[in-house]
């Protein structure tokens, strides 16, 4: 239920006073990094407090006399999910910055995985960064430049997938049902600033955009019955666009 990713209220007595009162009780969306699974199993109202909390950084639930009440979330807020392959069609959604794929588990560690019983596995965490310095990262990689030609590059590469520009693209307008909005070419410049602070550059180049442009536009692309006729996928098509720009 969406009290269970946002919280609920409960009634609270004053042993002071002998009053009674509503005392809200956070749930595990207040945390700064989250990890959802089976997302698809959720009702719709579930859903859509995931992603209010996504995309507003706040979470509303009832207050007193029934009405409403936003609870800000603290930042640094990332919700992470996993996503089972075999979705031919995912569902899409403005407030998924990246799409990463994990890479396939190799035969010595799928020994061990298959010789430790989960009973037996004590597992264990370690901080990488503290929460003001990855506060302090999002505001260094908002600052940093980017030339014209750059921003230029990524508008174009995200208008080539669009209704706009399929004129420009046959492929995709043979291949592809759905492209990426406009979204699309502010995360491409994010994911290029990231990258080029990552390898010690100042500011980020074509390339970098180009980098990007898998993990950001393969889920916002839905592959058309062509394409799924030929076994095409998105990220087919992306590399495609790459290759025609």
């Amino acid at each position: 239920m969406p009290s269970d990713i946002s919280g609920t209220e409960i009634i609270e007595e004053n042993v002071s006073y002998g009053q009674k009162a509503f005392k809200f009780v956070r749930g595990p969306i207040f945390g700064n990094i989250i990890l959802a699974d089976e997302i698809n199993r959720t009702p719709p109202k579930t859903q859509a407090a995931l992603l209010e909390a996504m995309q507003e950084h706040r979470v509303t639930a009832a207050g007193k006399r029934t009405c409403s009440m936003s609870h800000s979330l603290s930042l640094p807020h990332k919700t992470r999910s996993s996503r089972k392959g075999l979705i031919r069609s995912p569902r899409r959604s403005s407030t998924v910055s990246c799409s990463i794929y994990g890479s396939s588990i190799r035969p010595s560690r799928k020994r061990l995985i298959s010789s430790n019983l989960p009973q037996a596995l004590t597992p264990g965490t370690s901080q990488g960064a503290r929460r003001d310095e990855i506060i302090a990262f999002q505001e260094l990689i908002r600052r940093v430049p980017v030339a014209d030609t750059v921003v230029r590059y990524a508008v174009q590469l995200v208008a080539r997938n669009t209704a706009e520009g399929r004129a420009l693209a046959a492929i995709y307008k043979r291949l592809a049902h759905m492209g990426a909005g406009p979204r699309a070419s502010q995360y491409l410049i994010l994911g290029a600033k990231t990258r080029a602070i990552l390898s010690g550059r100042y500011n980020p180049d074509v390339d970098d955009v180009r980098s990007m442009a898998v993990p950001v536009l393969r889920h916002r692309i839905i592959p058309n019955f062509n394409a799924e006729a030929d076994g095409v996928t998105a990220v087919s098509i992306v590399e495609k666009l790459l290759a025609n720009i």
